[in-house]
């Protein structure tokens, strides 16, 4: 199922969900450099970090929720879809709790603060592990016409009627050989 929204030929979602992903993991793991080592500057970097990631994970979510729209009711992706974007939420609104915490003192966060990044970076390998599920198991997001030599998303559909078969899609090119 290829993905609604794309940039520059590839699925929005996928190339922007990296920035938060990015963020909130390393955020909790300036945190538990924090925590074990002390020193503000891991804490306030972290601070920033989880701003910044929770600005990316709502912008993320906008992509995602366009593609979950566009996935047939019934089906195991819609269901998976379904976890995955609660999953986010559900993280996205852990670090935006972490974040007001701190604000009163983001060099020295409370335990409850560093709680809830923590448990949000847990929400995070849940969440990057259905969003997983359902762009490689699943073919979510996956142009339709993607096989072995498809041309350069940026020169267009990857190629009409062409679709993803197994293991005909391994097939080498005999113009290639």
């Amino acid at each position: 199922m290829e993905s609604k929204t794309k940039l520059l030929g590839h699925p929005a979602h996928q190339i922007v969900v990296s920035f938060p992903m990015g963020l909130l993991a390393t955020a909790a793991l300036f945190d538990a450099v924090y925590v074990v080592h002390g020193g503000q500057t891991w804490a306030l970097v972290a601070f920033y970090m989880i701003g910044a990631g929770v600005v990316g994970g709502v912008i993320a979510a906008i992509f995602g929720l366009i593609d979950y729209l566009a996935i047939p009711s019934g089906t195991r992706a819609k269901r998976i879809g379904g976890f995955h974007g609660l999953s986010s939420a559900t993280l996205v609104t852990f670090f935006l709790v972490s974040w007001l915490l701190r604000l009163g003192g983001p060099t020295a966060p409370e335990p409850l603060a560093l709680l809830f990044s923590f448990s949000g970076v847990a929400f995070l390998g849940l969440a990057g592990w259905l969003g997983g599920e359902l762009l490689n198991r699943m073919g979510v997001g996956i142009d339709d016409g993607a096989h072995l030599n498809a041309p350069s998303s940026l020169n267009g559909p990857a190629g009409i009627g062409a679709t993803l078969r197994a293991p005909e899609s391994a097939r080498v090119d005999p113009r290639a050989q």
